[in-house]
């Protein structure tokens, strides 16, 4: 696998996913400061499109390690980050986000721990269903139009909890029969 890639494509895709890094923060930050309930909503939009957009670009070339790594912390960054700041603002409470916060810096910790012995334990299927539902909620709690019915943006949070609970098994499911064919213990 190359470090960072030589291709365009994955040059331009690993730029994506370094601007979403960048820009969680300030999602954040609008949240916090409750600017127009709008622009956060569609800059959460724009971010979640650049992750789409980023995957589309990276399946063009050969992965890189640089997107291996980057681009499951740039999910994290932009979710956790903007899930935290509706906590502050009594948008989101605490508990599913917790919940969320241990499953993906456990699987975080895991990956890199397997990763650092040569055994790679790729993204699955499930953990991107995961992230985009995470995002839902997040949408939905941003959405001007929900304002009302909170409680919508509540369910598809716990619906998040539940995917990314089930991903999380999954993935050390995966690890442990990586573990029995490779000999490691």
């Amino acid at each position: 696998m190359d470090f960072i890639g030589r291709s365009r494509w994955a040059l331009a895709a690993n730029a994506l996913t370094i601007t979403r890094i960048v820009l969680a923060p300030a999602l954040a930050m609008m949240i916090l400061y409750r600017n127009p309930w709008w622009v956060s909503f569609w800059f959460a939009w724009l971010l979640g499109f650049t992750d789409f957009l980023d995957g589309r670009l990276a399946r063009r070339t050969t992965p890189t390690r640089v997107g291996a790594f980057l681009d499951p912390l740039a999910d994290k960054a932009v979710v956790l980050l903007a899930a935290f700041a509706l906590v502050g603002i009594d948008r989101f409470h605490w508990l599913p986000v917790a919940l969320i916060t241990v499953r993906e810096v456990a699987i975080m910790v895991y990956r890199s721990y397997w990763g650092r012995r040569g055994l790679a334990i790729p993204a699955r299927t499930s953990a991107k269903y995961k992230t985009f539902v995470q995002g839902l909620a997040i949408a939905a709690a941003l959405c001007p139009a929900f304002d009302g019915v909170l409680w919508v943006a509540g369910a598809l949070l716990w619906f998040a909890v539940a995917f990314t609970l089930y991903s999380g098994f999954q993935y050390a499911w995966d690890g442990r029969s990586a573990l029995r064919v490779t000999g490691q213990r």
